[in-house]
């Protein structure tokens, strides 16, 4: 594409000005140089660009050079400096109020798209602005570090340039919010949200990343973003250390505190007497959630503990006494597990229920 060249009205008055100043060989007045800033304003609202406007002004001033007096020549270097400097300034100017108001109505979009406070159809149209077909159904990563990230970190640009770099342009919208990273990408870019999270663990120095389902429209754009920070969440209070979390896979939590009463009644009737326990339910409880977590293996429950074989089998033992429940029994194991999912969903003993 060819750089636009400048009209004559952007170089009005320009050749006097440049005469003038080197007829006294004087600087240029206050008003000529806001003159020439507003032209630079108004060429870079055009859309023309500082080189083909330099470039123009430099032709002109070699236009007026052979009608100076030889002593006022001598000046022309100096007045052309001032002239192209102060048009530059305005030019510079407008170019950084536009960066401004368009990262202004970004940031509007965003907002707007993440949290659902405007029109679904209005969000529609302004998101093909930004790269988005909303008819089509998305899905939403975020990812989170060990510090808040704005746009302009250099985790954000460094996970941008990698994403951009193999993909392109696919209507993908990277952008941060609320200290995390996130990435917008269709439903059927499947390795554009792979890479993602790949590369913001490595930028966040081993942060977490949470995939949301795909879902059609701007409704589904926040619900996959919902369904993301829900799985960050569930991360932090269940301690789930995996470096990527899909929204999928972790259904079954939603469901167990979908009625938050009844699983309350269950982990207090369940585990409740773990309380008379030397201690408190705590460290039986932990015994638990390393005994289930590791496939009811107890040698190796013991290792994720740092106890013997024979103190975790005892540590078992008393909560079979206490409890009623065996856990290892089949059965019954069951409802041990599900009641101690729910204590660390409710963060009981720590929260009463």
């Amino acid at each position: 594409m060819t750089e636009r060249e400048p009209s004559e009205e952007y170089l009005e008055g320009y050749s006097e000005i440049l005469t003038r100043v080197c007829a006294t060989r004087r600087s240029l007045t206050r008003e000529e140089r806001e003159a020439l800033r507003s032209r630079g304003e108004r060429a870079a609202e055009a859309g023309i660009g500082l080189r083909a406007l330099v470039r123009a002004h430099l032709s002109a001033a070699q236009r007026v050079r052979p009608g100076l007096p030889q002593s006022a020549a001598e000046h022309l270097l100096s007045a052309v400096e001032q002239a192209v400097d102060a048009f530059a300034a305005g030019h510079e100017r407008a170019q950084h109020l536009a960066m401004r108001q368009e990262e202004a109505a970004r940031r509007e979009f965003i907002d707007d798209l993440l949290y659902g406070r405007s029109d679904l159809g209005r969000i529609a149209e302004r998101a093909e602005r930004f790269g988005l077909l909303l008819s089509h159904a998305h899905a939403v990563a975020v990812a989170q570090g060990a510090e808040p990230y704005d746009d302009g970190y250099t985790v954000s640009r460094t996970v941008e340039s990698s994403l951009f770099a193999r993909f392109g342009n696919r209507r993908i919208l990277l952008t941060t919010k609320d200290g995390r990273l996130i990435c917008i990408a269709p439903a059927d870019e499947p390795d554009v949200l792979a890479h993602f999270a790949k590369q913001a663990y490595a930028a966040t120095d081993g942060g977490q990343v949470a995939i949301g389902r795909a879902h059609p429209g701007a409704g589904g754009v926040v619900h996959s973003y919902e369904e993301a920070l829900n799985a960050l969440d569930l991360a932090a209070r269940m301690d789930l250390n995996d470096p990527v979390l899909h929204a999928a896979d972790l259904l079954v939590y939603p469901v167990l505190t979908r009625d938050r009463q009844a699983m309350a009644d269950l982990v207090r009737t369940v585990l409740g007497p773990l309380q008379q326990a030397r201690g408190g339910a705590k460290p039986l409880l932990d015994t638990l959630t390393a005994y289930f977590d590791t496939g009811c293996v107890t040698a190796q429950a013991a290792r994720r503990l740092s106890l013997s074989v024979r103190a975790m089998t005892y540590r078992l033992d008393r909560i079979h006494r206490l409890t009623g429940a065996d856990p290892g029994d089949p059965v019954q194991r069951y409802t041990l597990q599900t009641a101690a999912v729910g204590a660390r969903l409710l963060d009981w003993p720590d929260q009463a229920l």
